[in-house]
């Protein structure tokens, strides 16, 4: 099957490539094989440690990146249940194994969540990592209700702009962060207060009952004193180096969770929810898209196979 492969851990994205060669993956116990149509990345992926070693600590590469997928169940592992062949689904691979930038990709069955006929495979890859993280970070961990205000740093982006909507549709008060170009986007989404974190001062804010951050170092650090008495600093850039004075400081990584992803996907279905998908492009040209220099608004996606195309490569 094709599939995007990194080889060199030195070479960085200039070691990503096309190959037409790789096995067809292996469905073990619980597992299903997705043939995928659309698949979504993290630029930084190639640094993390599950992308070269697999849970034993043993060397994988060649890997394949990408966690995130849309498409159709392929292939039953023995003792999958609640799943079947022909099936829509979408979801968020394992971080030490093969991804998803693949024609065909290996799954556990409990990663996965059915996908409604009406949601594109394009706007339903987008999803799983920025909306899980979205969802993980405001009410699992920040504990955020109706009426408080939760400060969300990169509103505009993957993640941030999941952050928005879900914010407001619970009731509560949204103050967004960017730089100034993403102030019309996090307005659109429905903030209530955009701060231009290049040109404006973030303590001006006030003080707020959560703060959602997706950017890590100084302002990370700058935050932890926005946070009012019981309220919760979240991150998923880095663990917070300074503490609210009366607090919580959260650093999570995002799990999989197929009641929640089944959520989501009422949610895109109802109009509730609006995924911020930017260019979509072939598999090819995937490494390019790894590039700093090339990326644009919204999150990329790839779009691997067509709904017409059947054929199993």
């Amino acid at each position: 099957m094709q599939a995007i492969t990194i080889r060199d851990r030195d070479a960085g994205i200039a070691g990503l490539s096309l190959t037409a060669d790789m096995p067809y993956p292996h469905a073990a116990e619980n597992d299903v094989i997705v043939r995928v149509h659309a698949a979504g990345f993290t630029p930084g992926e190639l640094e993390w440690p599950g992308t070269w070693t697999d849970r034993a600590g043993r060397d994988r590469a060649p890997s394949v990146p990408g966690h995130e997928m849309s498409g159709v169940v392929a292939e039953l592992g023995f003792g999958t249940t609640g799943l079947s062949v022909g099936q829509r689904v979408f979801g968020l691979t394992d971080w030490a194994r093969n991804g998803t930038l693949a024609e065909y990709v290996a799954v556990e069955a409990r990663n996965l969540a059915p996908l409604p006929a009406d949601i594109d495979h394009t706007v339903a890859a987008a999803v799983p990592i920025s909306g899980l993280t979205a969802w993980q970070g405001l009410f699992d961990h920040g504990r955020l209700t109706a009426g408080q205000t939760v400060l969300i740093h990169g509103a505009a982006g993957a993640v941030g702009s999941i952050a928005v909507q879900l914010s407001r549709e619970v009731g509560a008060r949204v103050i967004g962060t960017g730089r100034a170009n993403a102030r019309d986007r996090a307005l659109a989404l429905g903030v209530d207060a955009f701060v231009d974190l290049e040109a404006e001062k973030l303590e001006e804010v006030g003080e707020v009952d959560v703060v959602f951050d997706v950017l890590g170092g100084e302002i990370l650090d700058r935050s932890a004193a926005l946070v009012r008495a019981g309220g919760t600093l979240v991150s998923v850039a880095m663990p917070p180096k300074v503490q609210p004075r009366q607090g919580r400081a959260v650093f999570f990584v995002v799990e999989p969770d197929r009641a929640r992803l089944t959520d989501l996907a009422t949610r895109l279905r109802d109009g509730r929810l609006k995924a911020n998908v930017g260019a979509v492009r072939p598999l090819a040209e995937a490494p390019a898209a790894f590039s700093p220099d090339k990326r644009i608004p919204g999150k990329t996606i790839i779009r691997v196979v067509t709904e017409e195309s059947t054929t199993r490569r």
